[in-house]
């Protein structure tokens, strides 16, 4: 999937720019996935972790954080540092 400044890659689970890949965790690519294809929205922690969890059982909500932190520094790696914002009280939005 190509979303103009990087390309997610469903096969291989990572994702690329320019010449560079980095590889996800199953969390990271499900969450970067979907705020791809909300890009622009602003998405609720909660909606995000009931996409990426699917359950009604409690999630830790550090748990998402973690998977948000570790999901940045991967993009930082690839020069996509701004892509993934933090709108507080809001919750995240990929721009």
């Amino acid at each position: 999937m190509i979303f103009g400044d990087f390309i997610l890659d469903l096969a291989k689970s990572l994702i690329q720019k320019d010449e560079k890949e980095v590889e996800l965790t199953k969390n990271e690519f499900r969450i970067l996935k979907y705020l791809s294809e909300n890009r622009g929205k602003i998405i609720p922690r909660d909606e995000i972790m009931e996409n990426l969890w699917e359950s009604e059982s409690f999630i830790d909500d550090n748990t998402l954080t973690v998977n948000i932190t570790r999901l940045r520094n991967k993009l930082e790696e690839l020069g996509l540092k701004e892509l993934l914002q933090t709108r507080r009280g809001q919750g995240y939005i990929l721009v």
